[in-house]
């Protein structure tokens, strides 16, 4: 019996999640997301997906983030046939991403030709896929809920846990029979840890088989998240300050969790009367159909949230203050309106839809304040708002930055390296022979390898891209 593991994404880098275990020459793949950063590179890694498409026995899906499902369509284009398994809430939300992915792609190319066009140039960028191959990746995805058995292959068995990132988000426990002297042997890989204690979701679970391996992420493997105390303070002062400036907050945010957890806080805020009501405007097609997406899946609410809903029939993701804006003209109006506001636009790494339009129209105004509020992969906009240049390129134009550049971590869906070792400690972890670390940039890997060692977990690989990893 031979079992292997290797990594074809977020090796080293934090995007573009494609993991695969192969048991006797069958493969599994676990996630097949999209690289994000400098965009020809990225688009170029996009395309070649270094896999036969074909070979594949399935593909598992740890949750709906565009960098672990982005290119699910790609791989049904490709000649992948077999199932893909997700949680209900991870198909419903992947969905919307990968349509939206689409329909991004299609205008992109018609802005590119029309450019060429006018420059007389020969145009040559084509989409990754288009609506018709999303279609096929989503009729390709079978709903396993939490904590279910399903045999995937004749000897292997797969359960999902919940992750705590994200709505639907969930550890996948492989249990492969038949191996090392006949027992059974244990894989867990965590696509993204949750953080305890955060609002809507439900705390990651703890509930895990004892492993015998864990391929773990590490994105924040050298940083330690604020207190969301703190942070609500924070956020109540970035408020204050703008209304008292009749300023605007622009905070690029994921469409899916980051901007409902934002809006209930924001809730918080006012209800606690630590900010006044002023205008919220969510500027986000697709954050206005996962904010649906979130009210039909329960399973996933937290205790506090699912008795809001169900015993009070309060709505935690909409009130007063708050306006959802789907079309292209009411999101242009924004701009000529004056402050005070807060706009939260996708996407949240600032490299495509509408935010960039509001960063443009509002990023060289010092009332303005840009609030940076979750993880920005090396290369894109928002790392360069966050690294603070004076100046940045948007859609073409070079653009001074007068408005305040604010960060709070402590929203981050992501575990911090502290959160990740307490995850470790509160399961039994007794037949544990290897944790493979994926899913984090270099420095912050160095720093989390060192810290799993010295608190108790020292037999710890940094997964280099493509390189196969022999499970005993």
């Amino acid at each position: 019996m031979a079992m292997t593991f290797y990594s074809l994404g977020a090796a080293q880098e934090v995007t573009g999640s494609k993991h695969i275990l192969e048991i006797n020459g069958r493969q599994i793949m676990i996630d097949c997301g999209a690289f994000q950063g400098k965009r020809d590179e990225a688009d170029s890694k996009n395309r070649n997906l270094k896999v036969a498409a074909d070979k594949l026995e399935s593909v598992i899906l740890t949750h709906a983030h565009y960098d672990h499902c982005g290119l699910l369509p790609l791989l049904t284009k490709k000649g992948f046939k077999g199932n893909i398994y997700a949680t209900p809430a991870t198909r419903a939300l992947a969905d919307l991403i990968m349509m939206d992915s689409a329909h991004i792609q299609a205008r992109d190319a018609e802005y590119l030709r029309k450019q060429a066009a006018r420059k007389g140039e020969k145009f040559t960028w084509t989409p990754l896929f288009n609506e018709k191959d999303v279609i096929n990746a989503a009729n390709q995805i079978v709903t396993l809920s939490y904590e279910r058995n399903m045999f995937i292959s004749p000897d292997v068995q797969l359960k999902f846990f919940d992750a705590g990132h994200i709505l639907g988000s969930a550890f996948a426990s492989l249990t492969i029979s038949g191996q090392r002297k006949g027992e059974d042997v244990n894989i867990l890989f965590t696509g993204d840890i949750g953080r305890k204690n955060k609002p809507i979701i439900r705390n990651p679970s703890t509930n895990v088989p004892a492993p015998d391996y864990i391929v773990l992420e590490s994105t924040y493997g050298d940083r330690k998240h604020e207190d969301v105390k703190i942070a609500m303070d924070e956020l109540a002062d970035i408020v204050n300050r703008a209304v008292a400036q009749k300023g605007k907050i622009i905070i690029p945010a994921f469409a899916i969790e980051r901007t409902q957890e934002l809006v209930y806080y924001f809730h918080l805020l006012v209800d606690q009367k630590k900010i006044p009501q002023i205008p919220i405007y969510v500027d986000s097609p697709m954050a206005t159909n996962a904010t649906s997406i979130f009210q039909v899946h329960p399973e996933c609410y937290d205790e506090s949230t699912h008795e809001a809903f169900l015993k009070h029939h309060k709505n935690p993701f909409g009130f007063n203050s708050l306006q959802f804006v789907t079309s292209v003209d009411e999101s242009k109006s924004l701009n000529q309106k004056e402050g005070p506001m807060v706009i939260i636009s996708a996407d949240g790494m600032c490299e495509a839809g509408r935010i960039l339009h509001h960063l443009a129209n509002n990023i060289s105004d010092s009332r303005n304040t840009i609030l940076l509020v979750g993880y920005m992969a090396e290369n894109t906009l928002g790392r360069r708002l966050r690294n603070r240049e004076t100046e940045v390129k948007i859609m073409g134009d070079w653009f001074k930055v007068n408005a305040s550049i604010e960060q709070i971590n402590a929203f981050s869906a992501h575990a911090d390296y502290e959160e990740m070792v307490e995850w470790l400690n509160s399961f039994d972890t007794s037949r544990l022979k290897r944790i493979f670390m994926v899913h984090g940039e270099k420095k912050a890997q160095e720093f989390f390898y060192n810290y799993l060692k010295d608190n108790g977990y020292p037999n710890v690989d940094i997964v280099k891209y493509g390189e196969t990893y022999d499970l005993e």
